[in-house]
């Protein structure tokens, strides 16, 4: 087994250094000059000096702490420092868990490195698109393919790209990989990457199948934590709790939009379903909004992301999909209509708003239903938000049930065989067996 930790980095503020000073090119300075960055970010002074010196690196920051730029960077400072083969073999991979953050990726790395003298062939390759643009894409090769894991190994098994030549492989929201059912795709690209391989590991968030993969990937790393756990922004964020009854959320939202006068608002919901039919009845209260889920067609997702950041849409409802990693620029609030089933996706929610330092508002809609559910939230995240109520919009319900009925944290509920087995002994007249966890 390769040793997991040489060291830890803890910094806890920005560094008053400029970029060049981490050992960037002075193209690369003029790049992060044009996104209006002054000085790093903690994140980015620690990893960027580490990745430049060719080890492996294990980040671990809060949503919004700038880890993007923190591997792009850097990847695009090595990648230029050598002239690439014609064709091009893929030297840099990114593998990412969504369409939006891959793109977002890509996006970031062509605008950073637009003064490079040579600017790397960037290739995005996702799912729920046709293949055939991207194989077109790869003809002449690539430096730096940003991908989901499915759609990578499709790509692999038509001979569009290879990994033979591959010096740096970055895991992208790495805890995100794991949880949306990536393992076994991750596993096989894995294999397919060189044993001399720079590996970079960058987490929100540290659960225990990333553990395992950093203690069988990495080699003496530099180990980076910048306060993970901690809810984001707490300074630039204000957070709100408002008592409502589930069937008045609607309106409340209408109502908020209106008096509050936002430009544009992040509204998270629980399934596919619920962001279309909510999207849908504020189309007809005459809001501008739009839906974006795992099941919408890639063009479907890019478009309503596009028309929400250009403030052509006003209220974008969304699935956990856009928690994580999204970059939306000046989104003055995030409203939990519904609320995560766990208390991380609540803090990585959050974190769209009030982002490099600006103002934002983050609101949860709470029930009686889902009262226990939000306190279990709160402690947490160490919080102990007032429950507003809104005139107008007062609860009726207000009895609070002795148990929570959505089944506490992600991963604590109670399977489908353990109700299975308590229906059984009920009917049996027996006590039912404890749930296994």
């Amino acid at each position: 087994m390769r040793p997991t930790v040489v060291y830890e980095v803890r910094p806890r503020a920005a560094s008053a250094m400029p970029f060049t000073a981490l050992g960037l090119s002075a193209p690369l300075a003029r790049g992060v000059a044009d996104h209006e960055f002054s000085t790093p970010t903690p994140v980015q002074s620690a990893a960027i000096p580490a990745i430049l010196r060719g080890g492996d690196v294990w980040a671990s920051a809060q949503t919004g702490s700038g880890k993007t730029a923190a591997f792009v960077l850097p990847l695009l400072e090595l990648l230029a420092a050598s002239r690439p083969a014609s064709p091009r073999p893929v030297r840099a991979l990114v593998l990412v868990p969504t369409h939006e953050l891959a793109t977002q990726i890509a996006e970031a790395a062509r605008s950073f490195g637009r003064h490079l003298e040579a600017p790397p062939r960037i290739v995005v390759a996702i799912g729920g698109v046709s293949i055939n643009p991207q194989l077109m894409s790869l003809r002449g090769g690539a430096d730096l393919v940003v991908a989901t894991p499915g759609r990578l190994l499709d790509l692999v098994s038509r001979n569009g790209l290879h990994l033979r030549h591959l010096q740096m492989l970055v895991l992208d929201e790495a805890d995100r990989l794991f949880s949306l059912g990536f393992a076994d795709e991750l596993g096989r690209v894995l294999e397919l990457v060189p044993e001399r391989c720079q590996h970079l590991l960058f987490s929100a968030t540290l659960p225990a199948p990333v553990l395992r993969l950093a203690e069988q990937l990495l080699r003496d790393p530099t180990r980076i934590d910048i306060d993970s756990g901690r809810t984001p922004g707490a300074a630039s964020i204000t957070q709100r709790s408002i008592f409502v009854d589930v069937g008045k959320r609607t309106q409340l939202l209408r109502h908020l939009l209106t008096t509050h006068a936002w430009s544009h608002v992040l509204v998270f919901v629980e399934s596919q379903h619920r962001a279309d039919h909510v999207a849908m009845k504020l189309s007809r209260l005459g809001v501008a909004a739009a839906s974006l889920h795992g099941a919408l067609s890639s063009g479907a997702r890019t478009e309503a992301l596009l028309d929400f950041k250009a403030q052509r849409v006003q209220v974008l409802v969304a699935t956990d999909v856009a928690a994580r990693g999204l970059d939306i620029a000046q989104l003055p609030a995030v409203v939990n209509y519904d609320l995560p089933r766990s208390p991380v996706d609540y803090l990585h929610r959050i974190g769209r708003t009030g982002r490099a330092g600006e103002a934002g508002e983050a609101l949860s809609f709470v029930s009686a239903a889902t009262e226990l559910h939000f306190r279990l939230i709160e402690k947490r995240h160490q919080l102990s938000l007032v429950r507003e109520q809104i005139p107008g919009f007062e609860p009726r319900e207000l009895d609070v049930p002795a148990t929570d009925p959505h089944g506490g944290v992600k991963g604590h509920r109670k399977s489908k065989k353990d109700k299975l087995r308590e229906a059984a002994a009920r009917a049996a007249g027996a006590a039912p067996d404890r749930p296994k966890r």
